[in-house]
């Protein structure tokens, strides 16, 4: 019964994050939700299919029960449980600023160009795509230009400023990492704070950055509190 009851707990957390829920988005990328929902119908429906099984069976004579019950294994293994339980009662968050501030993995130069800005208003983007425009060409279709970056704040290690960031997904949480921009000219939000900053590129060359450093900056005009985006990965 142990086993069955396990995987209907599985396949019910599976279903809860991503079918009932957008909660899923915290852990994989949004092209899984479909995979997720049939895995959880899978192994809920064998799950049930498996204790009805259990329920059906002829209760055996009391001397053939009490056999059973001792070849059975020791009750705490039913706290293997209690993880599976716990997803039911307690979402894990997004990954944030304790990860995007522990991962120093210098962010790769693009070699792609980019077309030019259109308009004179500032221009929305995501974080990633920013960070490519400064480092292609250098930096030419940014010089000049004002931006809006959305992601959450970041504590830095030099005085003066600190990161706007968003994580990357290449397939799940477990490979994320961190997309970051130094942010100059406004003080630091709290750590984990979504914020929508305007500003514009700092135009120093991708060569001449500190050595292990791979983070464009800019220098911010304006700064909004924001609410945590429905997808929070780029």
């Amino acid at each position: 019964m142990a086993q069955n009851l396990v995987l209907a707990l599985v396949g019910g957390a599976l279903l809860r994050v991503s079918a009932l829920s957008t909660a899923y988005l915290n852990y994989v990328r949004p092209g899984f939700r479909a995979p997720l929902v049939a895995a959880g119908v899978i192994l809920f429906a064998l799950g049930v299919f498996g204790l009805v099984q259990e329920w059906r069976r002829p209760y055996p004579p009391s001397g053939e029960a009490a056999t059973r019950r001792r070849s059975r294994g020791p009750r705490v293994a039913w706290l293997l449980c209690l993880p599976i339980v716990a997803v039911f009662l307690i979402n894990p968050p997004a990954l944030g600023s304790f990860a995007a501030a522990r991962d120093q993995t210098p962010q790769p130069r693009p070699a792609g160009g980019y077309g030019a800005l259109a308009g004179d208003a500032p221009t929305a983007m995501p974080v990633g795509e920013f960070i490519g425009r400064a480092w292609s060409d250098g930096g030419r279709t940014l010089a000049g230009r004002r931006v809006k970056l959305t992601g959450f704040a970041v504590p830095s290690g030099n005085k003066g400023q600190w990161y706007l960031a968003r994580m990357r997904l290449r397939c799940c949480a477990a490979d994320a990492f961190p997309l970051k921009v130094a942010v100059l000219g406004v003080p630091a939000p709290r750590p984990d704070t979504w914020v929508e900053v305007t500003g514009a590129w700092v135009p120093v060359p991708y060569d001449r950055l500190p050595k292990g450093t791979a983070a464009p900056a800019l220098t911010a005009t304006a700064l909004a509190k924001v609410a945590r985006p429905a997808e929070p990965y780029e």
